[in-house]
């Protein structure tokens, strides 16, 4: 048996590590280059658990490109105090998860059709939840600008990485530093009148 198939390892079926290595294979590779085996031999379990946990490459793919989970614990937080929320929490998903929760919608690869239809779950589980949580004007925009920050936030940490200031900055001082940034958008600032002639 594989480590990621040993119940003493604590992942019991593999399903974490199947999981990251599909999601950086579809991240990193167009989908009809993606394959079960190439998944397989980079999680250390065999082709035949990934099909019997997950069915096909096209549930495999559904599976890694669903957003919801993320957002479930992104949005935990009352409007007050989501900015910091976020920034915290998308530190905490990036080390447990062993990558960013939403920075594979930017640089996934693929058809036009595997963005989009990753762009759209975005839009869906993502950008519409928390537009649903604004209140005030703008939600939708609001909303994006949202999402912008966090994968602006992701694609620091990322590019940075692993010998930048932004990884070897404790999780407090950056959301000290960035959320503020995040909760002027949460807390619905009023419009500010174009300046006269």
């Amino acid at each position: 048996m594989t480590p990621a198939e040993d119940p003493a390892t604590g992942t019991g079926t593999g399903r974490d590590a199947i999981v990251r290595a599909a999601r950086r294979a579809f991240t990193l590779r167009p989908y009809a280059e993606v394959t079960m085996r190439g998944i397989a031999a980079d999680a250390g379990v065999s082709p035949s658990l990934i099909v019997k946990r997950f069915g096909s490459k096209e549930e495999l793919f559904d599976t890694v490109t669903d957003f919801r989970a993320a957002a479930d614990a992104l949005l935990g937080a009352e409007p007050a105090d989501l900015g910091r929320h976020l920034v915290l929490t998308t530190l905490r998903l990036r080390e447990d998860l062993r990558g960013d929760p939403l920075l594979r919608v930017v640089f996934s690869l693929g058809i036009e059709d595997e963005r989009t239809r990753l762009r759209d779950r975005f839009r869906e589980q993502v950008t519409a939840r928390i537009a649903g949580l604004l209140p005030g004007p703008d939600a939708e925009l609001r909303a994006e600008l949202i999402a912008g920050l966090l994968l602006g936030l992701g694609a620091t940490l990322s590019l940075h990485r692993p010998d930048g200031a932004t990884p070897r900055t404790s999780p407090e001082r950056l959301a000290d530093l960035y959320a503020p940034a995040l909760q002027r958008l949460v807390d619905a600032p009023g419009r500010v009148a174009p300046p006269s002639a």
